[in-house]
């Protein structure tokens, strides 16, 4: 039996980054046998203190097969351990230092708005992650809620006017997010009685991707862009609550607006028309996409079919 690919995953402790980066890392790992490693840099402040916490880290890992990371902190480690062990690094999202200096950059199209024809560079629509759709029979209702942020304000009251004919069939769950604030689960509790409200401190790890994986229909507040990807990742229909937009030149809304005329969403104002969230014209798994990509360029020699 051939060795697996080892794979180190720099992590600077923001789950979003994290996500990125292991929702790659798995999906390589659906391809080909592959040990992840973890490297983190969580808690180390300074650009000398984080070298020196992965250079610790690394020491006692196998040799690697890829380096790969998401996050500007991470940036000078991974460049650093790619050099040093002598293999491809591969960085998610727009990096800050010269693209040349990577081997691939993996980035959301909105970090590209006048698009490219880089062979370093992969385009993905929307942010990668972790999320794939179960095996089981899909029967869940899931509402995620996100609120305020760069892009969006907030109208508690408004979200409240929408989700009530939505869900007045029963079986819906609803979640909310850190952004959330604060009153919102009250009020819902108060003015959905037939939804049941989990708050997010009450959720164990991994519990938003196993419903959703195993939901039917999900409602997502646009102002969540990466919670509109999982759930398309998810194989849900997808339904977009709208928000009250700060910025309507963002170019990460220009995305979810694209994935509207594209069929990919289901807006509330065509929901309030047909009463139906419909089905995406197929499964939105860009890490697996991408995890083609790079098994075929980095990894197709040696290693252990999976």
């Amino acid at each position: 039996m051939k060795p697996p690919f080892h794979l180190w995953v720099v992590c600077d402790g923001k789950p979003g980054h994290e996500n990125q980066s292991l929702g790659l890392a798995d999906a390589i790992g659906r391809r080909v046998s592959t040990e992840i490693h973890r490297i983190s840099l969580a808690g180390n402040r300074g650009f000398a203190s984080k070298l020196r916490a992965a250079l610790d880290a690394a020491r006692t890992l196998p040799k690697p097969s890829l380096v790969l990371s998401a996050g500007h902190s991470t940036h000078p480690s991974l460049l650093l351990l790619a050099r040093k062990s002598n293999a491809p690094c591969i960085v998610l999202m727009k990096p800050s230092l010269p693209l040349g200096w990577f081997d691939l950059c993996i980035a959301p199209e909105h970090d590209f708005p006048d698009g490219t024809d880089r062979r370093d560079i992969l385009l993905t629509r929307g942010a990668l992650h972790r999320v794939t759709p179960g095996d089981g029979e899909r029967k869940g209702k899931l509402i995620l809620v996100g609120g305020p942020s760069k892009t969006h304000g907030w109208d508690a009251a408004g979200l409240i006017e929408m989700l009530a004919p939505a869900t007045d069939r029963g079986g819906w769950q609803l979640s909310d997010s850190r952004r959330t604030p604060a009153d919102f689960l009250e009020m819902a509790r108060e003015k959905l009685p037939g939804v049941e409200i989990i708050s997010h401190h009450d959720t164990p790890p991994g519990w938003v991707p196993r419903t959703l994986a195993a939901a039917k229909e999900v409602w997502v507040t646009e102002d969540s862009v990466s919670m509109v990807y999982e759930a398309l990742g998810s194989g849900a229909r997808v339904g977009l609550l709208p928000v009250p937009r700060r910025d309507h030149e963002s170019r990460v809304l220009r995305g979810i607006d694209s994935l509207v005329d594209s069929g990919f969403v289901t807006p509330y104002s065509k929901w309030r028309q047909t009463q139906r969230i419909e089905a995406p014209p197929s499964l939105l798994n860009e890490a697996d996409r991408c995890a083609e990509i790079v098994v075929a360029r980095f990894l197709s020699g040696g290693g252990n079919a999976a």
